[in-house]
């Protein structure tokens, strides 16, 4: 591995020795780097135009299976602030960081939050309750004024504007939930993603295709038979898949129970476009999608 990464930034020495153009102001862009798209979109709303932000992962790129690639080097190089979810959400990132030169701070936007356990480990996928998103703000908000302190005055204001949107989400998909009987609130789901949703909207988890807070996994034959015989006890009406996820092994089951798959979810990174190309829009689809399926 450490091989690998080596090769890595020779690559990138090679490259930069073409003679890559500076920013007009001699600096590299972007400063603010973050590790997903959908944190990229956060720290834009709270940051504004004052310093640029960019994501280390391209849309579509599921963090469970990334694989670095010498461009990847070059943005943590670049970067001064480096923005993560955090709660071992991240795992590719110590490597790289480890190997990259320069140097940045390194903000957990879900410090401050106590992440789920169990006994496959710590559930990272907290934003997907908007609630916990207002920490990631605040956190945000706070990195970004020790950053520059000047726009301190700017980044309060979007945060505050920012939170009340995040707000305004969290009852709109209260009220679209309650379209759906209290007795149909079942999800299955490709990987154990939708804990911190489940419990926010008062949905039940019936159980996943595998059984890890990762999607890089598979199920065994044992853990298959297994949701088939739940699928079938509890009557639940559909499989949920990421956009991302291989929806292979979800058919199979399907098959056997009738059930439907909904492949289309948008759950850890953003759209080029609709329907997903905002934080605030990927979870306004999912919904839309999960209720759509239930009711």
């Amino acid at each position: 591995m450490r091989y690998f990464f080596l090769l890595l930034i020779l690559l990138f020495t090679l490259a930069a020795c073409g003679g890559k153009p500076a920013s007009p102001s001699g600096t590299p862009d972007p400063v603010i780097l973050t590790s997903t798209t959908f944190l990229a979109d956060i720290t834009r709303n709270i940051a504004g135009n004052r310093v640029e932000v960019a994501s280390l992962l391209a849309v579509g790129t599921d963090p469970h299976s990334y694989q670095p690639t010498p461009q990847d080097i070059t943005k943590i190089e670049h970067s001064k602030l480096l923005i993560l979810s955090g709660a071992d959400y991240e795992l590719f990132i110590k490597p790289l960081l480890k190997n990259a030169g320069g140097q940045r701070e390194v903000l957990e936007a879900a410090a401050g939050i106590h992440p789920r356990k169990d006994a496959q480990g710590i559930d990272p996928h907290l934003w997907l309750d908007p609630n916990n998103v207002i920490f990631y703000v605040q956190n945000i908000r706070e990195a970004l004024t020790h950053f520059d302190p000047k726009g301190s005055a700017v980044y309060q204001a979007n945060a505050d504007a920012y939170i009340l949107e995040l707000k305004k989400l969290d009852a709109w998909i209260v009220a679209q939930v309650q379209q759906v009987p209290i007795e149909k609130r079942l999800l299955v789901t490709n990987h154990e993603a939708f804990g911190y949703f489940a419990a926010r909207y008062g949905f039940t988890i019936t159980g996943t295709v595998i059984e890890s807070f990762s999607s890089d996994a598979s199920p065994s034959a044992m853990e298959m038979a297994a949701l088939i015989d739940q699928i079938k006890s509890t009557h639940a009406p559909a499989i949920f898949l990421d956009a991302s996820d291989n929806n292979a092994i979800a058919k199979v089951i399907a098959d056997e129970t009738g059930v439907r798959v909904v492949t289309d979810l948008h759950l850890e990174s953003l759209t080029d476009g609709a329907p997903a190309a905002t934080y605030i829009d990927m979870m306004k689809y999912n919904v839309t999608q999960i209720v759509a399926a239930l009711k």
